[in-house]
């Protein structure tokens, strides 16, 4: 292709390409540095050229003046992007999320799967997900959060030493089997809730697609390594409650993202922060305390996430604090027929803390098992009124919380 300055107008020459071979790129990125309305020159010599030109401006709402014979020169004057087969397309925002109006309050159906700042095309395909109002899904932290989990992503066989021997008391081994096989389950549910509600978001709210999809990564490698320590040591799986397992089904149940996300993530999850820091602190052996400090890391974006998601709902529709706090209660009614933790775990946590069966270890076991339900109750507490929530009615509804933990 020749390009031309001389004339009034752009000129190029496509030579013998005709436009079943691609011509048809020269002539449209010749008219995209073209003002709509501006005029470009075309000469060609394939057979038939100007009649396949005249065919492609009229697709793309070009407008096209052929010349008098094969020798001469089409003039085209480019069309708005409006025109033609583009006559209807439609927008989707912006792909900076902190541009102004870039996130739509809302998503629409006909966006589909297009990423969020193209220009849809009218006739796309409508596809429907639950989730497509930007309060209800959304969270200003979480590309942020997203990119902070994709570079603390660590490989099991690679930041956990399991050449580790386990050389613990029998019962104090078995004490750490029976809490791994509840924390299993645990995260299980912790696993399933974000899967779920990844289905239902719509693409065009990507950065929380994207931090949900990492929450579930997370939860996949814990519950392998939980799995690993509990075989580490020569062990299969211990109990699962009735109780602990109609705990977990209430999240699972949850239809509303929102108040999902407040019962799992920030209740649930920030109490299994403290858990895990327990865990760290107290376990008898390095492995388990190297087990809690790499999954505690994970959890506690579990809780950002959540809480950031929050804090922006709760901004936009402060009454939502109702629903929230109703929820808790409802949850707290549903299972005060349940046993909640169970005594197993209970027994487990005092023994793992104890490291031994002396009175005096059992003692101390019991004593710190005491204060992490302190601990634990103290962060629902300050996680509560940093949601708006005033200090009375935040220790009401933190002691409300599932005995089970999560």
């Amino acid at each position: 292709m020749t390009t031309k300055a001389a004339s009034p107008s752009p000129h190029i020459d496509i030579e013998s390409l005709g436009f079943d071979a691609g011509a048809h790129l020269l002539v449209k990125q010749a008219l995209a540095a073209l003002p709509v309305g501006g005029v470009l020159e075309v000469r060609g010599t394939a057979p038939g050229w100007a009649v396949q030109l005249a065919d492609w401006c009229r697709s793309q709402g070009h407008g096209c003046e052929r010349p008098a014979d094969a020798h001469g020169v089409a003039r085209v004057s480019r069309g708005g992007l409006q025109s033609g087969r583009w006559r209807g397309a439609e927008p989707t925002g912006a792909i900076d999320p902190r541009q102004p109006g870039a996130v739509a309050q809302a998503a629409l159906p006909h966006w589909g799967l297009a990423a969020r700042g193209a220009t849809v095309e009218a006739g796309a395909p409508v596809q429907h997900f639950r989730l497509v109002h930007k309060d209800e899904a959304w969270s200003d932290s979480a590309a942020d959060l997203y990119a902070q989990a994709v570079a603390a992503q660590w490989n099991p066989d690679e930041a956990i030493d399991w050449s580790q021997p386990v050389d613990l008391p029998a019962p104090v081994e078995q004490a750490i089997v029976q809490l791994m096989t509840y924390m299993i389950e645990n995260e299980n549910a912790a696993l399933l809730v974000p899967a779920r509600f990844l289905g239902q978001l719509h693409p065009h709210f990507r950065e929380m697609q994207a931090a949900l999809a990492m929450q579930v990564c997370d939860e996949a490698r814990h519950i392998e390594v939980f799995t690993r320590r509990i075989r580490h040591g020569g062990s299969s799986p211990a109990l699962s409650t009735a109780g602990g397992q109609a705990s977990l089904k209430s999240l699972l149940d949850e239809p509303d993202f929102s108040v999902a996300s407040f019962l799992l993530s920030v209740l649930g999850e920030g109490t299994f922060v403290n858990l895990l820091q327990f865990l760290q602190a107290q376990a008898p052996d390095p492995l388990t305390r190297q087990i809690a400090r790499l999954a505690a890391r994970d959890e506690a974006r579990h809780v950002a996430l959540g809480m950031s998601h929050l804090l922006y709902r709760l901004q936009q529709e402060p009454d939502f604090r109702h629903r929230l706090a109703a929820a808790v209660e409802q949850r707290f009614d549903a299972l005060a027929g349940t046993s909640g933790l169970n005594e197993e775990v209970f027994d487990a946590l005092v023994l793992i803390a104890a490291g031994g069966l002396s009175p005096a270890q059992v003692a101390h076991g019991y004593a710190q098992v005491q204060q992490l339900m302190r601990d634990m109750a103290d962060g629902r507490h300050a996680k509560l009124v940093r949601l708006g929530f005033p200090p009375e009615q935040a220790a009401r509804l933190a002691a409300l919380h599932t005995r089970n933990f999560m």
